[in-house]
C-alpha cells in the first residue's frame, strides 16, 4: 500500500480522528511511564493521549511523511516526538532503549509475510523487561475492505508470533470495554513483557 498518496488524497478511513478508546480506558488503570514508541502513529491521536500522562517520553514514527507533518502541526500535550522513519529499519536511538511500545494497527496494516519482522522489531526497540501493549484488531472470518482490517489476525496466530517465538511472554488480555463504532468484537488487548 503507498501510505503516503493514502494520506494525501485523504483517504484514510483508519484515522477517527481521536486516540483509540481502548487505550483510553487502559491508560486510566495502566501503570505507563518511561520511553514509549508508537510505531504507525498516523496523525499523533494514541502519542499525544500517552504523552499527556506524566513521566513519559512518547515517539511516534510513520514512514508516511505527510502523516508526520500533520502531527507536528498540532500543538504538544506532554514530551511527545514524532519522525519519520520505519519500524524495519529503526533509528539506532530507538533501540533497546523503549520502555513500552503501544501498538494500534500498525500490526494489521502490514503484509502476513512481514509479521515476524514486526515481532522482532518491536522486541529490539524494548529494554528487557519492556512492555508491548496492543490492540489486535481480529478477522474473524471475513474482512470487509470498508470496515478493515487490511490484514486481521486470529488469536493462534499472535499465539506463536508473540509467545511460541520466544519473545514474549503475555501478561494480561482482554475485549476493550468501548472500540471505535463498527469494530465491536473484533478488537482483543493484551499487555506482553519482552523476554
Amino acid at each position: 500500500m503507498d501510505w503516503e498518496n493514502a494520506y494525501r488524497q485523504k483517504d484514510t478511513p483508519w484515522d477517527k480522528g481521536a486516540p483509540s478508546p481502548g487505550l483510553v480506558d487502559f491508560l486510566e488503570t495502566a501503570a505507563i511511564h518511561g520511553r514509549v514508541l508508537v510505531p504507525g502513529c498516523g496523525f499523533g491521536h494514541d502519542v499525544r493521549a500517552i504523552a499527556a500522562l506524566a513521566d513519559t517520553q512518547v515517539t511516534g514514527i510513520d514512514i508516511a511523511p505527510s502523516a508526520i507533518e500533520k502531527a507536528l502541526k498540532k500543538r504538544p500535550v506532554g514530551s511527545e516526538v514524532f519522525l519519520l522513519a520505519d519500524l524495519f529499519a529503526l533509528p539506532p536511538t530507538l533501540l533497546g532503549t523503549q520502555d513500552w511500545v503501544w501498538e494500534h494497527t500498525c500490526f494489521c496494516a502490514i503484509e502476513p509475510a512481514r509479521r515476524k519482522d514486526y515481532v522482532k522489531a518491536v522486541r529490539s526497540a524494548l529494554r528487557p523487561g519492556g512492555h508491548l501493549a496492543a490492540i489486535f484488531f481480529l478477522d474473524p472470518g471475513h474482512t470487509d475492505p470498508e470496515t478493515g482490517p487490511p490484514f486481521g489476525v486470529g488469536v493462534r496466530e499472535l499465539d506463536t508470533l508473540f509467545q511460541k517465538s520466544g519473545a514474549f511472554e503475555l501478561l494480561h488480555e482482554w475485549e476493550p470495554k468501548r472500540s471505535y463504532p463498527g469494530r465491536e468484537g473484533r478488537e482483543l488487548m493484551r499487555l506482553l513483557k519482552a523476554k
